[in-house]
């Protein structure tokens, strides 16, 4: 066989193995667990960091002030020296909807060594303690509930399971990766494939094994035991943390937590990315803190990338154009399996299936921005994000 059928090969075989030994991370079932409702609904503290986000505000606390919860609750928002009036927005629209109580508060400028977001939420998270709340939820300002949202959070880590169920004791943290908007042209080519990639490095299934290695959550909706992030010392164990979303479900796990992850059918992202641009500064103010700031890491997952998505059309065009039989026939098989697996990701986002084949695109072009992220690190930029730039962030503690 020629080099060109060898490393089709090579890309068959590990879509081969993607497919049937990463986790089923292709699969979209992974929703909030169905158990009872609890004897008691115990008593809930929504933390919200917000810098800058008067703009999508109005559509996202007015549906955490609505939410229909049976237990106490009560809303933190930390005004992260906002410029756009986002503390003010949220006090007005807290007169004007009602529901659940609110209380806004601005800690200031982060201390060295933490994280704008993280550091917002030690704040929120000191106030809420002092309540002694049973339960935090943590989501971000840009995160739209539907009514029954955080009723269902609770049911999903405290209601009682059947008899004999390895989660029979509920969760520690319950976690939701949020719908995301898909609007613009490139919206829909990215943010599925933004998902369908994160699935596949952290393959939901094994997240929510008890005692699997593999531990992330989705940070624009946590719901966390306030007894639990105690015990991980949360948020300062993670101060650092870029990426802090998997970072806390780490931390979780390591303190003896027990963790789930999967997709929101009542959460939803209003924020708006556009344009490549915007998609692109989302990407890569992280990518290369999730290889821990690792050039070899890099170098393998620039490999695996080029290996996974673009050896099986690249081999196929090669093929027909020479007359390789093997090398078209298996870089077309690689490269069905690949857009057959992503096809219950755009089922979920309701996006066409002709959107499958274009992946090897999309996956070129994260390739870039995980690039992109390392030059910009290694320029001493970092992780630049809402007017703040974090000069080389630490990755997050390993186990």
């Amino acid at each position: 066989m020629s080099a060109v059928a060898w490393i089709a090969v090579g890309s068959l075989s590990a879509w081969v193995w993607l497919l049937l030994g990463q986790g089923f991370f292709w699969r979209t079932d992974q929703r909030l667990p169905d158990r009872a409702e609890p004897e008691r609904w115990p008593s809930v503290a929504v933390v919200v960091p917000a810098r800058d986000e008067a703009g999508v505000l109005e559509r996202s606390l007015p549906s955490l002030l609505a939410q229909d919860y049976p237990g106490d609750a009560e809303v933190v928002l930390v005004d992260d020296c906002s410029e756009d009036g986002t503390g003010e927005l949220a006090r007005a629209l807290s007169v004007r909807c009602g529901g659940l109580p609110l209380t806004v508060v601005t800690p200031g400028e982060p201390e060295p060594g933490w994280t704008g977001k993280l550091w917002a939420l030690r704040h929120g998270i000191a106030l809420a303690r002092r309540r002694k709340p049973e339960f935090l939820l943590l989501t971000d300002a840009d995160i739209a509930h539907e009514p029954d949202s955080l009723r269902e959070l609770v049911r999903a880590a405290a209601g009682p399971a059947e008899g004999g169920q390895e989660d029979a004791d509920g969760f520690d943290l319950v976690s939701q990766m949020a719908r995301l908007r898909v609007t613009s042209t490139w919206e829909r080519l990215v943010v599925p494939a933004f998902v369908y990639f994160f699935g596949q490095l952290y393959p939901f299934r094994w997240v929510n094994r008890e005692r699997s290695r593999t531990a992330a959550a989705a940070g624009g909706c946590v719901l966390l035991r306030a007894d639990a992030a105690e015990r991980a010392r949360i948020p300062e164990s993670i101060r650092q943390a870029v990426i802090d979303d998997v970072s806390l479900a780490g931390a979780v796990r390591r303190g003896g937590g027990r963790i789930w992850l999967g997709l929101a059918d009542r959460v939803d992202s209003v924020r708006p990315y556009p344009g490549l641009r915007d998609l692109w500064r989302m990407v890569s103010r992280s990518a290369y803190a999730q290889l821990r700031h690792s050039p070899a890491l890099l170098a393998a997952a620039v490999a695996g990338l080029f290996l996974v998505y673009v050896v099986p059309p690249a081999a196929l065009v090669a093929g027909l154009a020479t007359g390789d039989s093997v090398a078209a026939w298996t870089g077309g098989v690689a490269w069905a399996v690949m857009a057959g697996t992503y096809l219950p990701m755009l089922g979920y986002y309701r996006q066409s299936f002709w959107l499958a084949p274009l992946l090897p695109f999309t996956a070129v072009l994260y390739l870039l921005m995980t690039v992109d992220s390392a030059v910009q690190h290694h320029r001493g930029r970092g992780a630049a994000w809402k007017g703040r730039t974090y000069a080389r962030p630490e990755a997050a503690p390993e186990p």
